[in-house]
């Protein structure tokens, strides 16, 4: 099983069933965003696998984002969902069942104003160190 891929689905159902992350976004954990938008909602953002092996190891570097969308006022609550996100990925520790998951790190979060002037928007950046069997 590609590695990152699954990250992706024990990050999903992670979030899924976080009650504090719940409590702020209803479930609405998206890799594609429905039509019809209900905010706020958190999406799979971009990323990357790169080779990393070493002798009789095959492992990989993953990079990905995650992107927290909210329409309230200001920046709180996409502050706050944000927060949330990060306390549920960190503990416990993720698991992975074909994989081996090396290391998992939260490298930043970003907060901003998305262009249309109404979004807020913040983008948490993670890496990843896998093994593959």
């Amino acid at each position: 099983m590609s590695p990152s891929l699954e990250l992706q689905g024990v990050i999903v159902a992670r979030l899924k069933s976080n009650a504090a992350v719940t409590a702020l976004i209803a479930g609405r954990v998206y890799d594609a965003v429905p039509d019809k938008k209900t905010f706020p909602y958190v999406t799979l953002g971009e990323g990357d696998e790169t080779g990393d092996d070493a002798d009789c190891i095959d492992s990989f570097e993953v990079t990905f984002d995650i992107d927290v969308w909210s329409r309230g006022v200001g920046f709180p609550e996409a502050k706050q969902i944000a927060d949330a996100v990060r306390s549920a990925l960190k503990s416990p520790e993720l698991t992975l069942q074909t994989n081996a998951l090396a290391e998992f790190q939260h490298r930043q979060t970003r907060i901003f104003r998305d262009p249309d002037g109404q979004t807020s928007h913040a983008v948490l950046t993670y890496q990843a160190f896998i093994e593959q069997p």
